[in-house]
Formats: structure tokens, sequence, C-alpha cells
């Protein structure tokens, strides 16, 4: 896997995932575990992030007043929320890799000359002149941390920004693991690709049922689908892992979730399954992708670029650096999956502490059900409101099938 460390911010980078993710002894079986992901998650772990921003921003009803504070990923929805014109974004990570890959997206944003460069970019990731178009428009204004990033190399000796000359979406902990995800199937005599090839739902229902789904109950799945390290390329930590079986068998609950991702939507208006299925966006005109790569929102994106604040820090570390009542909005991703019942209280605190009435906290669980009630105290809960009807239709729509729950508070009081 490559590394993602960057000189000058490595072990400060590496104790605070460290303090992320560790909750057991390291001699004991979970700690070695935990000890083993927060290795793996010093690299990219996400070249695209698996949220969908069409919910999102229906989620979130930015405007023009909004300041969001989000954990950055992969900067797909960063970028993104920009459409909805928002007046500030704060994008936060722990992950050095992922710091570098935002502030990437943004000078692109600002210094490529064009719409078609800036698709070739991010949305072809695979051609020879994106790497050309960085030494020419981007290198000499990106700052030197993210620089000397892109232009290091990684454990096999390639310059890191030559992965968009080669699928820069194969690359990272969830390329490798959709790579090996791949190559079982294909093992087992099934093509990926063949599910992209569907004229309809129905036919995407057919072929799931006739190719994919058997490969679930083979034996040899099912075993190694029982080892937590094997979804560490999903960027799922021990912790989260039982959350996501549930007490089921995960083989069954992975097939859930894929079944979910081939079956649920169009694939010609998803671009999750497109990454899943066929390691890439398509490039058929008119192909699925994030809104921030949709030509008609090319311009806002641009004109709206710097709006956004990207910083390598604890979510957390950031709130406490805000006063009372000055935020609108917060994204978690997934991250309280991985927190104790202390870090969640304090998490909480500090958002309840920050947020304007009528504020919007929006988070994923691997698990169906929010997980708040009886983790944060009463006294914090109760001044929010969880919108459970909103949450399961969000759930149903999120065309990324990962999660089990998307879950929306909104705090009580006057907008």
């Amino acid at each position: 896997m490559a590394s993602a460390a960057i000189d000058d911010t490595k072990s400060g980078s590496n104790h605070r995932v460290r303090e992320a993710v560790l909750q057991h002894g390291q001699l004991s079986k979970q700690g070695l575990l935990e000890r083993a992901f927060t290795f793996a998650f010093r690299g990219l772990v996400y070249a695209q992030i698996w949220e969908d921003p069409v919910v999102d921003l229906e989620a979130l009803q930015l405007g023009p007043d909004t300041h969001l504070v989000t954990i950055a990923s992969g900067g797909c929805n960063v970028l993104s929320y920009l459409t909805a014109n928002p007046a500030r974004i704060t994008a936060v990570d722990l992950n050095t890799a992922h710091i570098a890959l935002n502030r990437l997206k943004l000078a692109a944003a600002r210094r490529l000359p064009d719409y078609d460069g800036f698709y070739r970019f991010f949305g072809d990731a695979d051609r020879s002149e994106n790497v050309a178009a960085y030494k020419q428009h981007v290198a000499p204004h990106l700052d030197e941390t993210s620089r000397r990033y892109w232009e290091g190399r990684d454990l096999i000796g390639r310059r890191r920004i030559g992965g968009f000359a080669r699928n820069f979406y194969r690359r990272g902990l969830l390329g490798n693991f959709i790579d090996v995800a791949q190559l079982l199937a294909k093992l087992y005599g099934v093509d990926p690709k063949l599910l992209l090839e569907a004229g309809s739902i129905e036919e995407q229902r057919v072929i799931f049922d006739a190719h994919f789904a058997p490969v679930f109950d083979r034996r040899f799945i099912r075993w190694l689908t029982s080892n937590p390290a094997s979804l560490f390329g999903l960027g799922i930590p021990p912790a989260q892992y039982e959350v996501l079986a549930g007490g089921k068998d995960m083989a069954l609950v992975l097939r859930e979730r894929l079944e979910k991702l081939a079956c649920d939507f169009d694939i010609g208006s998803n671009y999750f399954a497109w990454q899943a299925f066929g390691k890439g966006y398509g490039k058929a005109p008119g192909a699925p992708v994030p809104p921030y790569l949709e030509a008609a929102n090319y311009e806002a994106v641009v004109d709206r670029v710097d709006r956004v604040d990207v910083r390598h820090a604890n979510f957390v570390d950031f709130l406490r650096e805000n006063g009372d009542a000055s935020l609108d909005r917060y994204v978690l991703l997934d991250a309280q999956d991985w927190m104790t019942d202390a870090q969640l209280t304090t998490l909480w605190s500090e958002i309840t502490r920050t947020a304007k009435p009528g504020a919007r906290v929006l988070f994923r669980t691997a698990a169906e059900p929010t997980l708040l009630p009886g983790r944060v105290p009463d006294a914090i809960l109760d001044r929010w409101h969880y919108e459970d009807a909103a949450s399961l239709d969000f759930t149903r729509r999120d065309r990324s099938s990962i999660y089990g729950g998307v879950h929306l508070y909104v705090l009580k009081g006057a907008a």
C-alpha cells in the first residue's frame, strides 16, 4: 500500500489517527487489528468519497449564509457542496493524503484553463496529459507540503501524481480493495463490468441474481469476510466491523449492500456503481459523475472555490477554536462509528456549543439505527431533533449503498 505520509506532518498525523482508532491493549486480538488498521490508514484511503452528495445537499439545505464544517475525505463532496452556494466550507481531516488530494482539487479548479482540462484530470484520471497539466498549471500554485506529496514516490517507487495518468481511482486502500474484489469475482467466472451493460433496472436484477449473488455463498468468501482485516480496504476499522455485521454473517451483509448498489438505482445515473464495477467513471457522453464534475456546475465551482478552507486537524479541535453559536452545518461521515462514548460526548458537546439555532448535523453509520441514544447524555441530545422519517428516506436514496443509515439531526429553536 502506498504511504501517504508527508515528512513534516507524519508523526503528528499518525498520532492523531491512533488516538481516533485505538481502544484496546496492544497485545489483545482487537488491539492488534486496530494497530494494523492505523498502519494501513496512513496512506490514501479514498480516491473518491462514498457518501452521496445529492442526498447530502437535500439534507443540509445550504444557503448563502451557511458555514459548513465537514470531514474532507476524498474531497468530491467538498467541491460538490459549492454548487449550493454556501458562504464558507471548512474541511478537516487527519489523513495527510486526503488533505493533499483536497488541496490538489482546489488548486486545479483555480488554475486549469477550462472545463475539459478539469474533467480530464478528475473525471478520466487516466491520461498522460494530466501530468503535463499538473506541471504547467497546478504545481507552481500548490502549497509546498502538498506539492512534495504529489511529486514524492509511493512504496513501489511511482510518483504519486502519475496516478492521474493511470486511473487514479485504482489507487488507495479502496481502489486496491476493488481490484482484489474484482479479481476474486473473475476467478469465480464473473466479469464485474457485465452489470454496466444492463439496459434497465430489471436487467440489473437478473444479472446480479445470476452472477454476483452466488459468489457470496462460496466457502472461501465466507471465511475471508469473517476476518475484520479483510474490510480494511473499505476504510472500516475493527470497531466498525462488528457494528456493520450486526450479529449477521458478514458475507450476507456485504451481499445485501452490493445488491442495493447493483439493483436499486439505474446504472446510467449512479456513478458509485461505475466505480465499484468499472473502477472509474463511464467514458460515454453523459456518464454519471459527482456534481462538481458536471459541466453545468463548473463555473459555480470555480467561482466559489476560495470559500473552502482545508485543514489538517481533528474535528473537535477545530470546533474548540470557534465561538458559541457560530456554525451552521456539520458533516461527520461515518467517523462516529469509531468512537467511544466519551469521545462522542466530547464531540457533541462541542457541536452543541458552536451550533446556531436550526443547525444541521449529517452523518452515516454502518448499522441502520442512529448510534447516539444511550451513548450521548440526554442533556445534550435533548437539544436536538432527530429527523427520523427524513433519515430513513435519505438512507433509501443514498446511491453509494455502503451504509446502513444516513442520519440528520436539527438543533431545536428558530433557524
